[in-house]
């Protein structure tokens, strides 16, 4: 027995060892120190082998994933199979130094075996397809002079490098591989899975330097539709403004670019497809019948959407300042607990650690801060629970009650302030800040009694307007004039 626990320690101490040793190993890859590499593999030949056993990252991920291009050298000089190890991420030395742009790593790797350009990672990336997206050019450059089949090469969603090119926004990563391509017409025109060639794309992102370069350096199939049926002249069309699109849509047009629409035929029920000319867009002059409603629909939709946001944001500061208030009030809170005096007696005014000091030396004042600061608070957040809740408020009748919640709050918030600002301000000084406060207040109730009145106005007017008894009266009205009118 003894003889066993003997090995065992022994096996156990042989672990720990081997597991100082690839610390090690791991740690001068960090450094890039090729001095202790030697070292380590002078006390342990079989120490990179172990490495791999032991770490998700081989040491050549590390090294190329920070640079250092002598230690990987190094590395792949005593074990060129690291070369072709993958981590967890099915990601190989190569993935990792394209898509950090090591130009030198990438050169050592290619020579020690140049098919890893074709290798794809768990995201159904190459080497290649990371130097695309993240621009590196020189990288770019490296792979398609080893091995120039890796540019035609796909991701697992159906993306050639240009899409990933065109879609991170690398101009100078696009140039190389449309010069790489040379002739190859079709894959330029290449479509994703969502249909959409890389003229689509950048036509989208209105990537107008890429648009030139397409149009004039490749055979761009200007007028390839995507899955949705659009080419790249109607996704200007039917984009955001910017002050692109007017050079955009002259590029495409001088390359012959069309709106491609779809007719549905109502005789035989097939669809037919037709290729119509870029257009001017004509402002529409509706008939006179029809003007009035449609106009009065949008300015109503507008006024709504506006209110909208402009109440979510006052009402999300207000709620903010009113939990601050009630958090710190005038005074500040007690920062200890005071039951005993120094003697050792009750004390006359105790108190304790965390409650207001205003709650003790003005209770009035403190139930009448906590109360409008509460309105305040409350309605604020009532407001955005209505704001936020799905229910149907595009009507006025509600927009004009969130209006009315937000007067209260603005109101009660008002109050607050001057309750807070008597309290902080010293005895001395309170008759010029009560005078000054006084008129400030009446001003401010003038002008919210305006704003009352007038919106009373208004929704009563609405009300009229909505039961036709307005229009009764210009009707009777009318009627009255015309009747004075023939009397003379």
């Amino acid at each position: 027995m003894r003889l066993v626990s003997l090995l065992d320690e022994e096996k156990e101490e042989e672990k720990s060892i081997e597991k100082a040793k690839v610390k090690r190993l791991n740690e001068a890859a960090m450094k890039g120190s090729v001095a202790s590499l030697l070292e380590l593999i002078q006390e342990d030949p079989d120490i990179l082998n172990k490495a791999n056993l032991s770490l998700s990252d081989t040491p050549l991920h590390v090294a190329a994933l920070l640079g250092h291009s002598a230690f990987a050298k190094q590395l792949m000089t005593q074990k060129p199979e690291l070369a072709t190890d993958s981590n967890s991420q099915g990601s190989s030395p190569l993935h990792v130094a394209a898509a950090k742009g090591y130009v030198e790593i990438v050169k050592e790797l290619l020579l020690v075996n140049p098919d890893m350009c074709l290798v794809k990672d768990r995201d159904g990336r190459t080497p290649l397809h990371l130097a695309a997206i993240k621009g590196r050019v020189e990288v770019l450059t490296e792979l398609v002079r080893v091995r120039p089949e890796a540019t035609r090469v796909l991701t697992g969603g159906g993306e050639s490098a240009l899409h990933l090119s065109v879609k991170n926004n690398h101009f100078g990563a696009l140039k190389v591989l449309v010069e790489s391509l040379g002739k190859d017409d079709q894959f330029v025109n290449w479509r994703d899975s969502e249909g959409s060639s890389v003229l689509h794309l950048a036509v989208a992102k209105k990537q107008l330097e890429m648009i030139k370069y397409l149009l004039t350096n490749s055979k761009m199939e200007v007028n390839v539709r995507n899955a949705n049926g659009f080419t790249a002249l109607d996704l200007l069309l039917h984009s955001q403004r910017d002050l692109r699109d007017m050079e955009i849509k002259e590029c495409l047009q001088k390359a012959g670019a069309s709106r491609m629409t779809k007719v549905q035929s109502i005789a035989n029920n097939q669809e037919i497809e037709e290729v119509l000319p870029p257009i001017q867009a004509q402002p529409l002059i509706p008939k006179e019948t029809d003007s009035k409603p449609v106009v009065e629909k949008h300015k109503h939709t507008d006024w709504l959407g506006r209110k909208r946001s402009a109440l979510m944001v006052v009402a999300s500061l207000l709620a903010t300042v009113a939990f601050q208030a009630s958090l710190s009030p005038p005074g500040g809170v007690w920062s200890d607990d005071y039951s005993v005096d120094s003697d050792g007696n009750p004390a006359e005014n105790p108190h304790k650690a965390g409650l207001s000091v205003m709650a003790y030396h003005d209770p009035r004042k403190y139930e009448a801060f906590m109360i409008l600061n509460t309105i305040a608070f409350l309605a604020s957040l009532s407001i955005i629970l209505l704001l936020i809740s799905g229910l149907p408020m595009k009507r006025r009748r509600f927009m004009w009650i969130q209006m009315v919640t937000m007067w209260l709050a603005i109101s009660a918030f008002t109050s607050t302030y001057f309750v807070a600002l008597m309290q902080i301000t010293p005895r001395q000084v309170r008759t010029t800040l009560f005078h000054v406060s006084r008129i400030s207040l009446m001003i401010w109730l003038v002008m919210m009694g305006l704003v009352f009145v007038g919106n009373i106005i208004r929704m009563t007017l609405w009300l009229l307007r909505k039961y036709g008894y307005i229009k009764e009266k210009e009707k009777e009205f009318s009627l009255y004039v015309e009747e004075e009118e023939n009397d003379e």
